[in-house]
């Protein structure tokens, strides 16, 4: 289903609408800063991996199922983010720790809602595990029973928490992104 995001992200080589939502994110809440390491979780088709170097992030490591086409100066991991083999592959601290992951969608509404915090919480475990202090997280979550009790565990950990929703993001879509400025550590 294109639209005027999806046209420009092609002929800008962004390869999806959804580094659309990235850069108006960062555009307003600075998240991502020159020289930051960038951890990237649900990456395919590598949107953010380039919206993040052409904000000038110095090492970018995207993680995802599906395998993407290489790009220059990332670096990719093919695999589940719920799997120790993966997760193991990961070294280091990073700045900032994007999570566009998202579970497969079934139409059940609550059933897709669990999902997505399920895959929230495994991004936020990883963040404790490898954000570094002060650093950001930008997770994708669907709204929905649970989400207040999520936005609310994050707050603990962050100086600034906010669920946003960019314009590039599609109205009737229940997700948000949940947004943890300044990690605590």
């Amino acid at each position: 289903m294109h639209d005027k995001y999806t046209d420009k992200a092609l002929s800008e080589g962004l390869r999806a609408r959804s580094a659309y939502k990235l850069l108006q994110i960062n555009n307003k809440y600075h998240i991502i800063k020159r020289n930051d390491n960038i951890l990237d979780l649900g990456c395919w088709p590598g949107g953010w991996m380039i919206a993040a170097k052409r904000i000038g992030a110095n090492k970018v490591l995207g993680i995802d199922l599906a395998e993407i086409e290489p790009i220059e100066n990332t670096e990719f991991i093919q695999g589940s983010v719920l799997e120790n083999k993966t997760i193991a592959k990961i070294q280091g601290a990073f700045e900032v720790i994007l999570s566009d992951l998202a579970p497969k969608t079934s139409g059940n509404r609550s059933l897709d809602v669990a999902r997505s915090l399920d895959l929230s919480e495994t991004a936020f475990k990883m963040a404790k595990k490898h954000l570094k202090v002060n650093g950001n997280l930008l997770i994708k979550v669907f709204q929905g029973e649970g989400y207040q009790e999520f936005f609310n565990k994050i707050t603990k950990h962050f100086t600034f928490t906010k669920t946003v929703k960019p314009e590039a993001s599609r109205q009737r879509s229940m997700e948000v992104y949940l947004l943890g400025i300044g990690f605590k550590g």
